[in-house]
Parts: C-alpha cells; sequence; structure tokens
C-alpha cells in the first residue's frame, strides 16, 4: 500500500475542507471528547471533503463509527487498540494504523498486522504531555529494520527543515500537527509541506 509522505492531522472538519483542497491527499479526523451526534457530522463532512478531493481520510479513535460511516481507514493508539475488536474491523475490510513509542508498544502493534506503524514523538511535540522522550531520527532508522516493507510514520516535532533526517532514516511519512494549525498562515505552511515531501511522493 503506497500512502503519501505528507500526513496531516487535523481536529475538525473545517480543517480538513479548508487544506485538503491544497493538494493534501492523506489526513486523519483525531477529536477528542465529543458527542457521537457531533462526531458522526464531522466525520461525514470530512469524509465528503476528501472524497471530493481524492485524498485518503483516516479516523482516529472512533472504530465503531468508522465502519458504520463506511469509512475505509482507522487509526488506533495502544489503548484504543486494546479496547478494540480487530476482527470487526478487518472484517468491514478498514485498513488499520497503530501508534508506537516503545518495543513491547511495536510488538503489539506488529501483533494485529497493521496496514502502517507511527513511531513517535521524533522530536520536542507541544501538542501533548508525553511520557516519552523524544526519539530522534535514529530511533527511525532501527524501527524501519524491524519493521521492513511496512510503511513507518514519524510524528512529532516535525516542519519542513526536519524531513530530509526522518526520510533519509527510513521514515515513508511524515505526520504533522501543530506546524500547521498554529502557523500564522496554516495554507502557506500546507504548501511548503506538499512541496517539502515532494521528492519521497
Amino acid at each position: 500500500m503506497k500512502l503519501d509522505p505528507f500526513y496531516l492531522i487535523v481536529d475538525s472538519s473545517d480543517w480538513i475542507e479548508r487544506l485538503v483542497p491544497l493538494g493534501v491527499k492523506l489526513v486523519q479526523l483525531r477529536i477528542k471528547d465529543a458527542s457521537d451526534e457531533v462526531l458522526r457530522k464531522e466525520i461525514a463532512a470530512s469524509k465528503s471533503a476528501c472524497e471530493k478531493h481524492g485524498c485518503q481520510l483516516v479516523v482516529n479513535d472512533y472504530w465503531q463509527l468508522a465502519i458504520e460511516l463506511d469509512c475505509d481507514f482507522v487509526h488506533l493508539g495502544q489503548e484504543d487498540l486494546a479496547d478494540a475488536d480487530v476482527a470487526a474491523i478487518r472484517k468491514a475490510g478498514l485498513k488499520l494504523g497503530v501508534s508506537t513509542h516503545d518495543g513491547e508498544e511495536l510488538e503489539t502493534a506488529l501483533s494485529v498486522e497493521p496496514d502502517y506503524i507511527a513511531l513517535g514523538p521524533v522530536y520536542p511535540t507541544i501538542l501533548k504531555e508525553m511520557k516519552w522522550a523524544p526519539q530522534g531520527v535514529e530511533k527511525v532508522g532501527r524501527w524501519k529494520r524491524q519493521i521492513g516493507e511496512l510503511p513507518l510514520v514519524a510524528i512529532g516535532g516535525l516542519n519542513p527543515e526536519r524531513l530530509p533526517g526522518v526520510f533519509e532514516n527510513g521514515a515513508d511519512i511524515a505526520a504533522v500537527v501543530t506546524d500547521i494549525t498554529r502557523n500564522a498562515d496554516p495554507e502557506a505552511r500546507t504548501r511548503e509541506w506538499i512541496v517539502a515531501t515532494d521528492p519521497w511522493r
């Protein structure tokens, strides 16, 4: 499976409708603590925008809704993975991405035969409190050697200047949140990312 090397992660369909038309081809909708009604609306609107622009939508956490709303890709963190019905996800034909931070989590992730593995935080990140220290690009290389052909997503503290380091160490995909959403001009920054990731496209 070939995924775009630029992986945008946002927390609303508004962001998706705003940035996906610029040429984003891989986006994750990651919403925390919302009602079922809001989630349904957000996922449906995101799916519609992505279909219109040929972008792969990945739904974070809410695998039951992803199945119900006929999405085709879900991303799970380790805690969500422990509670999820992976057999049901697979039976519905959904692809699956899994977050990892250490060797034990990597083993857990590989045991469900995911469609990609995410490793982070590669660099210090302001997005959320992390119990893991920054992993560094060397660990990206070790992870890639361990998982082989499986796509590896690097996440955490990335910006266009740091992309060569993660890609040259084996990452297939670079994920970004705050470098775009907290930028003074998110549209311009998105275009920068698209250009910067082009050598790995």
